[in-house]
């Protein structure tokens, strides 16, 4: 009775997911031509990819936009966390306000920002910035600012995220570890540090394994602010990928460049959960 429940979920998922993941490795392994035959060349697609100045680039950009939103979302999901930590009944809604990036599409949030970051003087956020004397900043017109301003969109959509998890942690502590701690004159700091976050390494290793594959696979954000530009100084793995395959035609060398981005994911994936199993045994 529940394979019987279950059956429509996993047809679905079959033909959705999984028939189109292993149709990827196959045509990863062809040089595509449409109505023309499929030409097998073996590894030559992935060889392609590892070799591709391009491919390079966006590669360093996806691991250096992966590790900025990962650590920044976490770092100001943990101060969010700990400012509406409580039970008060008027948390609830600040929470929710706070939570609001997360539920909103990336798209919408990419246009948004993308219009906040207008790079004339009279932009919202140059304007906050000619309150303190700074700017105006090109932002997203700039190569050297570029990238920063894409990762400053990633944080701000992850951080809620992330501080919902840490707020389950924090509730999880027991209270009397922060009155054995004040009772023996720690400070507010010391109790932060040595009985928080000591607390939260399990939501920490579950925070990073999630951040890094968002991080590792972010297109949208950068899809709809910058495109890959200017001057291909925010192009990401995603991004060169989707050009390769759709813009160019070039169906097995994106299928390869596919399949080598979810063995990352996997790899990551893998050897955080065995991290994890290591310390819980030690």
């Amino acid at each position: 009775m529940p394979w019987l429940f279950l059956a429509p979920a996993l047809v679905l998922f079959a033909l959705f997911k999984y028939v189109p993941m292993v149709e990827g490795v196959r045509l990863s392994l062809y040089e595509v031509r449409p109505f023309l035959g499929d030409v097998w060349v073996g590894l030559d697609n992935y060889a392609s990819v590892l070799t591709d100045p391009l491919f390079r680039t966006a590669a360093g950009h996806t691991l250096l936009l992966a590790l900025g939103t990962t650590f920044g979302s976490m770092l100001v999901g943990f101060g969010l966390a700990l400012l509406l930590e409580g039970q008060a009944r008027t948390l609830w809604f600040v929470r929710s306000a706070v939570f609001l990036p997360v539920v909103t599409a990336a798209a919408v949030v990419g246009e948004i920002w993308r219009m906040l970051y207008y790079p004339a003087p009279d932009g919202f956020v140059n304007t906050l910035l000619s309150w303190v004397g700074l700017g105006p900043w090109p932002f997203l017109d700039s190569p050297d600012t570029s990238l920063w301003s894409v990762m400053a969109v990633g944080v701000w959509k992850g951080a809620p995220y992330d501080m919902v998890i840490i707020l389950a942690g924090l509730a999880g502590i027991d209270r009397q570890q922060y009155e054995a701690a004040a009772i023996d004159g720690a400070s507010v700091w010391q109790r932060l540090r040595h009985v928080t976050v000591p607390a939260l390494r399990p939501v920490a290793s579950i925070l990073l394994t999630l951040a890094a594959i968002r991080g590792l696979r972010v297109f949208t954000e950068v899809y709809v602010l910058t495109g890959g530009g200017p001057a291909n100084s925010t192009t990401v793995w995603m991004t060169t990928l989707i050009s390769r395959g759709f813009e160019k035609q070039d169906i097995g060398v994106a299928s390869a460049a596919a399949v080598l981005l979810f063995l990352v994911t996997l790899a990551l994936t893998v050897a955080v959960r065995v991290y994890r199993a290591r310390k819980e045994i030690g």
